[in-house]
C-alpha cells in the first residue's frame, strides 16, 4: 500500500477532550494499550487528537457515550477539558481525508461511512495505521468518523520516540470550551 503523505502545519494546536481527573490527558500509552480507530490494543502508543474545537464539539458525544448525561446536563466545573498541545515540528502523515488519499489508503471515497452509509469500521483502518506506522509516518490525519460529510479532522498522532511529545500549550474549561465562553473577556 502506497500511503499519501502531508506535512503537518507546524505550531498547529491540536485538541484533545479529557476528564478533569486524568493524570496526562497527553499520554499516547492510552491508546496503546486500549487501541482505537487506527491501532489495535497492545500495539503502538497513539494519540487521539481534534483538529479544531468544531470536531473537538463532534467529538464529545462520543466522549462521554458511556455516560449517563447529555453534554448539556454537565455542570461546567465537572465536565471534559480540552487540552491545547503543538507537536514537534516537521511531522509527516498520512492523508487519509483527500479522495486521493482515501484510495491510497484503501477507503472508500465517502469516507467515514462505507458504500452503504455506515460508518467504516476499526477493522479496516487499523491495517492503515499501521501500514502508515510502518512506513515511519507519524500519524494519519483523517476525516472524523463522527462526522457524516467528512467535513472534520482529526489526528491519530505517533510519536517518533519516547521523547517525542505533545507540548500543552492550553486547557480549557468545560464551560468555556462547550459553552462557547470568551475566555478572554
Amino acid at each position: 500500500m502506497e500511503l499519501r503523505q502531508e506535512r503537518l502545519p507546524d505550531n498547529h494546536v491540536w485538541w484533545r477532550i479529557a476528564d478533569p481527573d486524568w493524570a496526562d490527558p497527553l499520554d499516547p500509552g492510552f491508546a496503546q494499550r486500549r487501541g482505537g480507530r487506527w491501532n489495535p490494543p497492545g500495539s503502538f502508543p497513539v494519540l487521539y487528537l481534534n483538529e479544531d474545537l468544531a470536531t473537538a464539539h463532534l467529538n464529545l458525544r462520543g466522549f462521554i457515550a458511556r455516560w449517563p448525561y447529555e453534554p448539556e446536563d454537565l455542570r461546567d466545573d465537572r465536565g471534559p477539558t480540552l487540552v491545547g498541545c503543538v507537536l514537534p515540528r516537521r511531522q509527516v502523515v498520512c492523508d487519509a481525508h483527500s479522495a486521493e488519499g482515501l484510495r491510497a489508503a484503501g477507503l472508500p471515497d465517502s469516507y467515514p461511512l462505507d458504500k452503504d452509509g455506515v460508518t467504516v469500521p476499526h477493522s479496516r483502518c487499523r491495517p492503515v495505521g499501521a501500514g502508515a506506522r510502518a512506513a515511519d509516518l507519524r500519524g494519519v490525519r483523517a476525516r472524523s468518523a463522527r462526522s457524516r460529510d467528512g467535513d472534520y479532522r482529526e489526528l491519530a498522532w505517533f510519536p517518533a520516540s519516547a521523547r517525542s511529545v505533545a507540548r500543552r500549550v492550553r486547557t480549557l474549561a468545560y464551560g468555556t470550551w462547550f459553552r462557547g465562553v470568551d475566555p478572554t473577556a
